[in-house]
């Protein structure tokens, strides 16, 4: 019997027969519904997801993460330590760790992104304020020394990305010994300030498209890849996403937020507000260069064009913060002819 014989693509055909086999005995041990088994979704990595029906109506998910491709074991590690800090995270209820098949709870099927897309700015707040509580709620309970570091070589292997698949790839630029030591120089600041700032467990993609609506809000979603890194990262994250985008003054006050329930719940983000906003800017554009080569790679190396129309939104982000700091500032020319517009001076701290 064909397990999967609902709408799911499989392009191979072991991997399908190893997932049949897998799937068969959890069946009857969950009662699995087998004819409601549906894509659920794919991201930017290999894994894709998918969903079924179980033996009380609701619905579980289903990971299949390919090896090696693939690593299941970050994933269950941090979602040990998501569910003994009390955050809501998917629970597993079976693993193959071998062959990257897991059976988890399902956290529902409405992000985050999805609700603030539709622009109702009440809504969206609620939301946000949530996240906000779950990030330092996950700062101040995840412990950061089980996890790896965020360290020079990780922050400069990210920010390797940009010249080689936007700058290279995408653009077909070749920067001048010149320009590579403007790009250089930029790097260092960005590291340093990276590096000197207190460090927590970083989940690394805190944003809407891997928040759930659900109840306890949020759902946590993609939090294999974390690190114990810079605290403003995640805040970095969450205010300037990949998918949607903000006007500052509602950036700078969800910041704000933030950083006071963070000083009550004792996390180490400093007295002066304006010295953690100019850390959460430099962090994010780090975290935008680093974007800026993934969806470039996404669409060059692993046929998904999709991500490179946001590009747009990663360059105004980068060009909005490189006009602000005067280390920064070297950026402006270098991705100029990357842009439509070109860029007009800005103001200096």
């Amino acid at each position: 019997m064909t397990l999967t014989s609902q709408p799911v693509a499989w392009t191979d055909s072991a991997r399908h027969a190893a997932f049949n086999a897998w799937l068969a005995p959890l069946a009857a041990q969950h009662g699995l519904k087998l004819d409601t088994l549906t894509p659920a979704s794919a991201d930017a990595s290999f894994r894709s997801y998918l969903r079924i029906t179980g033996k009380d109506g609701g619905s579980l998910v289903i990971m299949d993460a390919p090896p090696p491709l693939e690593d299941v074991r970050p994933f269950l590690q941090v979602g040990e330590l998501i569910q003994a800090a009390g955050l809501h995270g998917p629970e597993v209820l079976a693993a193959d760790i071998e062959q990257g098949f897991l059976l988890l709870r399902d956290l529902g099927s409405t992000l985050y992104l999805e609700v603030m897309q539709e622009g109702d700015i009440r809504q969206s707040d609620r939301l946000m304020r949530d996240a906000i509580k779950a990030l330092v709620h996950w700062q101040g309970h995840v412990p950061a020394d089980t996890l790896p570091a965020y360290d020079d070589a990780l922050l400069r292997r990210e920010l390797a990305l940009f010249p080689e698949w936007c700058v290279q790839r995408e653009f077909g630029i070749t920067w001048t010994p010149v320009q590579q030591g403007h790009w250089d120089r930029v790097c260092d600041a960005l590291v340093q300030s990276a590096l000197a700032q207190p460090t927590v467990a970083v989940h690394r993609d805190w944003m809407p498209r891997n928040l759930m609506v659900s109840d306890p809000n949020p759902g946590i979603l993609d939090f294999q890849d974390a690190v114990r890194g810079p605290i403003s990262y995640d805040v970095a994250s969450l205010l300037r996403d990949a998918f949607i985008s903000w006007d500052e003054e509602r950036e700078i006050d969800w910041a704000v937020r933030y950083w006071d329930a963070a000083r009550k719940a004792g996390l180490p983000v400093g007295d002066d507000f304006g010295e953690f906003w100019r850390q959460l800017e430099w962090m994010g554009l780090q975290r935008h260069l680093k974007v800026l080569g993934i969806f470039c790679r996404l669409k060059h190396r692993d046929g998904k064009p999709k991500y490179s129309t946001d590009l747009p939104r990663f360059f105004a982000y980068v060009t909005k913060v490189a006009m602000r700091y005067g280390p920064l500032k070297p950026l402006l020319l270098l991705i100029e002819p990357m842009q439509d517009n070109k860029v007009s001076v800005g103001y200096t701290f």
